[in-house]
């Protein structure tokens, strides 16, 4: 069975020259940490108003003069509207600049990830700059981003998915707001060699290996076909990060591992498998989580919406030239030492697949990043049947969300609101 018959058909239509750029194994080392959690400015010019990232086609038109938006106002009252095409307010800039520096700190390195590089693209294209912010993007972990958030030390973070950042919130009493979900599904899939399995109900009696601890999404999935972990199947610890060499032992069948980077990484090195992707069995999920904490945004309205505009602008540049994307946050990784040890075609192999998965689930009519309460409502439901919140009350995903934000920042066509 070919490998590259799992991946999506948005992915598959690319040219040919991308689907066979593939990452480094170094970069699974994203994979471990987020597991392992689930256990428990520029000198470039900006461009103009007319890019959208609104569209489930993924298309760019242009914004309307008359789109106004209105956010709460600074304590001096003062009209603060954004109206596309239109001088940014003086106002809103003095209150943007009041908010001082916004650190935003990366989900894993510089890397072409979502809810990464559309922050890395806005740095570079000078947006944030545009809208009187002042952006430090710092180059972090994703299970490291949480307290420093939840204390304010940092302002904005990357987050592995919507459960992750739920699931730390919960376990740490933290008041944070999600205000962009960008993948509406899982990023992980179940890695099986060849000729193990023709189905998930093929698995049972077998051992699956794990980097930490089997992805809620996988799990979800498993169950779903009756196969419970401990009882219909067993996992045990992989060491390293190699996929190469996770699928050489014979003592497991296979392995969990993100669906931007592990089956790029084996189809390089020419190593067939075969795919089992939750998407495929309808099990909700989500990548691309980008957040902040309440404080932030009740002491400085207009900066958290205005640095979600440029983000958003960033994200409408970045699927519309996935490639470019790609390679401005390789210039990131490389000036940064690359201590990962990141390569440029892994990095266009990764934003090529989210992207495409961007593309692919957001819901019609809905515009990029924009969370769907009811999907992440099912996600946490889901995830919650297979143990991620222990004996926990399932949480509420409204509460979590400040979709008001984004609301603010698009017009009725999905394109992103732009002063002139």
């Amino acid at each position: 069975m070919s490998s590259s018959d799992h991946l999506p058909v948005s992915i598959r239509s690319l040219p040919i020259d991308w689907i066979h750029m593939r990452p480094r194994s170094a970069v699974a080392l994203a994979t471990t940490a987020l597991l392992l959690l689930a256990a428990c400015g520029s000198d470039d010019d900006g461009t103009t108003a007319d890019t959208t990232a609104g569209t489930t086609a993924g298309t760019t038109t242009g914004g309307t003069a008359d789109t106004a938006v209105t956010t709460d106002a600074p304590a001096t009252g003062a009209d603060t509207d954004v109206v596309a095409g239109e001088a940014f307010p003086d106002d809103r800039c003095a209150a943007n600049e009041a908010a001082g520096t916004i650190t935003f700190l990366t989900g894993f390195d510089f890397a072409a990830a979502a809810s990464i590089v559309e922050v890395i693209v806005a740095d570079e294209k000078g947006y944030y700059d545009e809208l009187c912010l002042d952006v430090d993007v710092v180059s972090s972990f994703s299970t490291a981003n949480y307290p420093l958030v939840a204390e304010n030390d940092a302002q904005f973070a990357s987050g592995g998915s919507f459960s992750e950042v739920v699931a730390f919130a919960d376990a740490n009493d933290a008041e944070f707001v999600v205000t962009a979900v960008e993948g509406h599904t899982a990023i992980d899939a179940l890695i099986v060699k060849p000729g193990e399995a023709e189905a998930l109900s093929d698995l049972a009696g077998t051992t699956i290996g794990v980097k930490g601890k089997l992805p809620p999404s996988v799990a979800a999935m498993l169950a779903s076909e009756g196969l419970v972990e401990g009882e219909d199947f067993d996992t045990v610890l992989l060491d390293g990060f190699d996929p190469t060499a996770h699928i050489a032992i014979e003592s497991i069948v296979g392995f969990p591992g993100w669906k931007s980077n592990e089956p790029g990484a084996l189809e390089r090195a020419g190593i067939d498998f075969d795919l089992f992707d939750p998407l495929d069995y309808d099990i909700p999920g989500s990548f691309g989580v980008i957040y902040t904490n309440a404080e932030f945004v009740a002491e400085h309205p207009t900066a958290a919406e205005d640095f979600m505009r440029a983000t958003m602008l960033g994200l409408a540049d970045a699927i519309a030239d996935p490639e470019a994307a790609a390679n401005i946050a390789v210039e990131r990784i490389n000036a940064g030492g690359n201590p990962n040890f990141l390569s440029p075609e892994g990095e266009v192999f990764r934003w090529a697949t989210d992207a495409a998965l961007i593309v692919e689930t957001t819901p019609e009519g809905m515009p990029f990043g924009m969370p769907d309460d009811a999907g992440l409502q099912a996600e946490l439901d889901a995830y919650a049947e297979v143990g991620l919140f222990g004996d926990a009350e399932t949480p509420d995903a409204a509460s979590r969300l400040g979709n008001d934000i984004l609301a603010s920042v698009y017009d009725a066509d999905g394109t992103v609101i732009w002063p002139s």
